[in-house]
């Protein structure tokens, strides 16, 4: 099966690593246990220190809620207030999440920095678009409805579904076909 379908009843939801509040893990490779890479959707419900990742870059976007400063201990802040507009940072630097007004759910994609890059990008799916198996790409379709097609292997995506497209061999290109908000994210290697 080369079109991986994640429904929110796919995903997992846990504390986050410092304890502070809840995650939902939308997915993970190869293992939570020592991962490359991990998509994660978080809710921050009051101001509070994020937890830190030794070795791994971190990107983060407003998904719901009318926005949060970022504060660093070496850095000037950043304030996300637009939704699913992109800002990436070291897993190990200091962050504290400030809100601005009320909770907020913010979209996180984590890479071991040796392992992995990682592209993160908004999109509108506005017709078709193609995919080619050169590198893995996640697929996140924050609002809208999608069909995706591999050959005669179709996939239908609500709104808050994913989809996992290894890398490999596979010569087919993958359409997704439909309306609404995207996020992508694309993996490649870590070049040595």
């Amino acid at each position: 099966m080369s079109l991986r379908l994640l429904r929110p009843s796919d995903y997992k939801r846990m504390p986050w690593k410092n304890g502070g509040g809840m995650t939902t893990e939308l997915a993970v490779h190869p293992s939570a246990d020592a991962y490359d890479w991990r998509i994660s959707i978080a809710d921050i419900e009051s101001d509070g220190p994020f937890s830190t990742f030794d070795g791994y870059d971190r990107h983060i976007a407003l998904l719901e809620g009318i926005g949060m400063e970022l504060r660093f201990d070496d850095a000037e802040p950043v304030r996300l207030e637009r939704r699913l507009q992109f800002y990436k940072f070291a897993g190990e630097q200091r962050a504290e999440g400030v809100l601005i007004s009320g909770k907020v759910r913010d979209f996180n994609v984590i890479c071991r920095r040796e392992a992995v890059n990682a592209d993160v990008l908004h999109r509108p799916l506005v017709g078709p678009m193609v995919f080619f198996r050169d590198a893995t790409w996640f697929i996140y379709l924050a609002d809208g409805k999608a069909e995706a097609r591999a050959g005669d292997e179709i996939r239908a995506l609500e709104a808050g579904s994913s989809l996992v497209l290894p890398a490999g061999a596979d010569e087919r290109r993958i359409v997704l076909n439909g309306g609404g908000d995207l996020v992508l994210v694309k993996f490649t290697p870590a070049q040595a």
